[in-house]
């Protein structure tokens, strides 16, 4: 974990315009945000290069085949009945707990990440870090009477900190083997109550206790129409998947695609987080790039590796190439109910002593449009008219139909008729954003000073290339003009004519500008400009005639 990393990633992001925090003049709205003139380009730049290498032109398959991806643009609302065949109007929430005394909800299963990060524990970690499993009463007493007043007046050691401490004591150093953890410890004296009724854990914000869990529903509601009736109940999405299973007839009817062939999506979901945390990692309001890729249920764990493995690379080829990236199969225990198999692409955050998800690759099996088929009652089967056209001389009929009416067996249907199985490569693209600035993110000394800078790989930088005239005078100002008017055409570029060169060159390091692009003397001799490379600091001349060719050479490596 390297928080001051993290610190420093924030400040710049809001410096730059990266992202700020939304409604901010108003106080901000906890787990929501905004991007600003380079987030937006960054972004941007990622949900493209997704849509182009996994829809647009997605690699050949195990066997070397083409791949059929078409995309949809589903609405954020649906029919509420879409939400309750896929189970989440019924088992979509979190257990969540109630402060006793301040009232605030946090969810059972994150507390003690919650509490690592908030204010009292951590000046109880800085003033007490045991070395051993015996407590230094007198370093506790002194906290408990002294800050501990301020940042958690209802917590158990603030309030009663000589019953505290001395049910502590005999719990703790009557066991040689204890963990000498303060998090540990800290479940022991967390509340008053602590020596009668057992283990209760503290509120982050005042330290009182928690009240018993209970499910707490994700969905946000809203209602269409003029009444607020609970038939005029509507739900925003909590997920994209949804929209692409149920357009599944609609697109194959109209598409005329064979199997296996994927529909993807990209759009906005929404989730009411009880603890949204982690800067932009987990939000209420956030972005995905969804796949749904059906195939035969024969074929279907071949494609499910195939995409776990393109899924990992291409982030790898994106940029995230250090050992903060590994992909990891989820455990029999973890899966969902449907899931045949998952695995969860991870990154490393400096804000994590743990790797966290930035995508889930799932075989969903047959599930979602089974369960679609059985709530709506229609068909969302497959039908393989190549295999029907191959075998119907044998079948003594030309009509699939007709065939049915003489009662074949199941296995013998399953031949030309079936529910496909769904492999869904599941990416967050806000995630996906704060690892892109995680990992570009650097600092470094250059001749004494220290330079900022944000190593992004050029597909995905925000500008493209920065035109700066060395001096505004001499006829530079002028080709500049021109060199930046032609290239905007085609890349987002930026013209910076303020200060000195160098000092224009910081700029463009903070923001992630790939090159930089002089003209100076020699440009007025020869139609040369330099070409200056974010990552080297390698200075080379290059014609202004070849100037799209080479950035978009190097911008697409």
């Amino acid at each position: 974990m390297d928080m001051s990393k993290m610190e420093k990633l924030v400040s710049l992001c809001k410096r730059r315009g990266f992202i700020f925090q939304s409604s901010e003049i108003y106080g901000g709205l906890n787990g929501f945000w905004d991007y600003g003139p380079l987030g937006v380009e960054l972004k941007r730049n990622i949900k493209e290069a997704w849509w182009q290498d996994m829809v647009r032109n997605p690699p050949p398959g195990p066997d070397g085949q083409e791949i059929s991806m078409v995309g949809v643009d589903c609405s954020i609302i649906m029919n509420p009945k879409v939400w309750i065949a896929s189970g989440h109007v019924g088992t979509f929430a979190d257990p969540t707990r109630k402060c006793t005394k301040c009232g605030r909800f946090v969810r059972a299963d994150q507390l003690w990440p919650i509490l690592a990060e908030c204010a009292w524990m951590n000046s109880l970690i800085q003033e007490f870090t045991p070395i051993t499993g015996h407590i230094d009463t007198p370093r506790l007493m002194k906290w408990a009477k002294g800050k501990g007043q301020r940042l958690a007046p209802n917590l158990a050691l603030v309030r009663n900190p000589e019953v505290t401490l001395s049910f502590l004591a005999t719990r703790v150093n009557g066991q040689p083997d204890a963990p000498p953890d303060l998090m540990e410890m800290t479940r022991y004296f967390a509340t008053e109550q602590l020596h009668a009724t057992g283990l209760q854990e503290p509120c982050p914000v005042c330290g009182a206790p928690l009240g018993d869990a209970k499910p707490f529903s994700l969905m946000f509601e809203s209602h269409t129409g003029v009444e607020k009736t609970d038939d005029a109940k509507v739900y925003l999405r909590p997920e994209t998947a949804q929209g692409i299973f149920v357009n599944f007839p609609n697109v194959l009817d109209s598409s005329r695609l064979k199997l296996p062939f994927g529909i993807a999506q990209v759009g906005k979901a929404f989730r009411n987080e009880v603890t949204p945390r982690n800067y932009i990692f987990r939000s209420r309001e956030f972005e995905q790039m969804e796949i749904e890729f059906f195939c035969h249920p024969a074929e279907s764990m071949k494609w499910y590796e195939y995409w776990r493995d393109l899924r990992k690379n291409w982030y790898t080829r994106l940029g995230i190439k250090s050992g903060n990236l590994r992909p990891r199969e989820q455990g029999k225990e973890e899966l969902a109910h449907y899931s045949i198999g998952t695995t969860d692409i991870e990154y490393l955050f400096p804000f994590s002593e743990e790797p966290q998800e930035l995508e889930g690759v799932a075989h969903r099996g047959a599930y979602d449009l089974t369960q679609h088929a059985t709530h709506s009652g229609k068909d969302m089967s497959y039908f393989d008219e190549e295999a029907w056209e191959r075998d119907k001389a044998s079948r003594g009929t030309n009509s699939f139909k007709e065939w049915l009416k003489s009662n074949p067996a199941k296995e013998e249907v399953a031949k030309y008729s079936f529910v496909p199985h769904v492999i869904e490569p599941s990416a967050g693209a806000d995630r996906f954003t704060l690892a892109v600035l995680c990992e570009a993110f650097d600092e470094e000394e250059i001749k004494g000073d220290v330079r900022t800078v944000m190593r992004f790989h050029p597909r995905l930088a925000p500008i493209k290339a920065a035109i700066l005239p060395l001096v505004n005078k001499e006829g530079m100002p002028e080709i500049a003009q021109k060199i930046y008017r032609d290239l905007k055409k085609t890349f987002n570029v930026f013209y910076d004519d303020k200060g000195a060169v160098g000092r224009r060159y910081r700029r463009m390091d903070e923001a992630g500008t790939p090159y930089c692009l002089t003209i100076d003397g020699q440009t007025l001799q020869d139609q040369t400009v330099t070409i200056r490379d974010r990552d080297t600091l390698v200075q080379e001349r290059v014609a202004i005639a070849e100037l799209e060719a080479v950035i978009r050479k190097r911008i697409d490596v």
